[in-house]
């Protein structure tokens, strides 16, 4: 352990929390240029074990060493891509189709409204044109096509940026670790190593049991929807279970589209009633199954701390924030478990269930 100054409590939470307090702000201020180096640093740890057998089993060179991990790692994304997008032409071709049903929806939608809550379709679409109206009068359209293309080349400068942070991190791995080992006395380099070696077996357990969701979730969205008998099943569960990594705003968009997609073949709404009751098993059985056995036991932080990390990090720094919300909670937490100061607050993160607690205090004998 790690020995530090003895101060009284209420000075070590004031430090713990001005610290909090600045490197959010930090993190806020900087987030364009941290969240790509975070990125960065979590896929250079999953391709760390291939660029190790290249570099010292073969007995690659470094950069060539680190260059093959970045093109293993960029041929996997692009296949996905080009499978999702020669699956995607075929729902092109069913554009009109699509477009044909979605209105028949749309009218079986009005009339419902009409039915349940005696509002004429009349009134319905006057109200929906207000609507628009008001949101180009007040320029809030424009501002949303500015913000998409905004976010669009934040992303194309994203997947050009990733990739180049990630081979530097391979490159220059025990260059970082050295710093580390001159920032601290030599007495405690065994702990550095520890931590390092149990942040790495960490995030890449983390990330491994992400992917082995993804393609759970995929199969059983894949295999529901095939069930029911929606086109592109096959698609549209990978691209389900691809977008259930981003938390909470992830399975939203993908039940969007897979209900869209779904139009290519029938406007009944019993259809769109079996989609959302495949999504809801599915949700149920990936919540209460895969994330407790997949996720949870490989970062050991308690879903209490997670839920609060997410929901910081996606007010921080959107859906980068989110999915960097675990694994850096994680790394707090290995810190902090290392410092005697800080253990009871890794405890705090942690997802140990213990026994009743009992209090052992000490009666003060009071003299007559």
């Amino acid at each position: 352990m790690i020995r530090s100054i003895q101060l009284p409590f209420y000075a070590k939470l004031c430090f713990i929390l001005v610290s909090l307090i600045c490197f959010g702000y930090i993190f806020c201020a900087g987030k364009d240029i941290i969240t790509p180096v975070l990125m960065a640093f979590l896929f250079s740890v999953l391709l760390l074990p291939i660029f190790t057998f290249l570099h010292h089993k073969l007995k690659f060179p470094r950069h060539i060493a680190a260059a093959c991990c970045i093109l293993l790692f960029a041929a996997c994304i692009v296949g996905i891509l080009v499978f999702i997008s020669y699956q995607v032409s075929y729902i092109a071709n069913d554009f009109d189709t699509i477009k044909k049903n979605a209105n028949t929806f749309i009218i079986e939608i009005h009339k419902f409204i009409k039915d349940s809550f005696h509002v004429s379709i009349g009134e319905q679409k006057k109200y929906l044109s207000n609507v628009t109206i008001d949101t180009v009068k007040n320029g809030n359209a424009s501002a949303s096509i500015g913000s998409v293309i905004i976010s669009i080349s934040d992303l194309l400068l994203d997947c050009t940026i990733i990739p180049i942070y990630t081979f530097l991190f391979l490159l220059y791995k025990d260059h970082f670790i050295l710093f580390l080992a001159k920032l601290i006395a030599k007495k405690n380099h065994l702990i550095l190593k520890n931590i390092l070696s149990q942040i790495r077996a960490s995030i890449k357990n983390y990330i491994m049991g992400l992917i082995l969701e993804m393609i759970v979730v995929s199969i059983l969205t894949g295999l529901g929807l095939f069930i029911i008998g929606v086109k592109y099943f096959i698609l549209l569960g990978l691209i389900t279970g691809i977008l259930n990594m981003i938390p909470y705003i992830g399975i939203l968009i993908a039940g969007i589209i897979t209900l869209l997609a779904s139009l290519s073949g029938t406007p009944e709404i019993s259809a769109v009633l079996g989609i959302l009751i495949v999504n809801l098993i599915v949700q149920l059985i990936d919540n209460n199954l895969i994330v407790p056995l997949i996720i949870n036991s490989k970062v050991e932080i308690n879903a209490f701390v997670s839920i609060i990390g997410i929901i910081v990090g996606g007010a921080a720094a959107g859906i980068y924030g989110m999915f960097l919300a675990i694994p850096l909670l994680a790394i707090i937490k290995i810190i902090f478990d290392r410092i005697e100061s800080l253990e009871a607050w890794g405890y705090l993160m942690g997802n140990h269930m213990p026994r009743k607690f009992i209090w052992r205090v000490k009666r003060v004998k009071t003299e007559n």
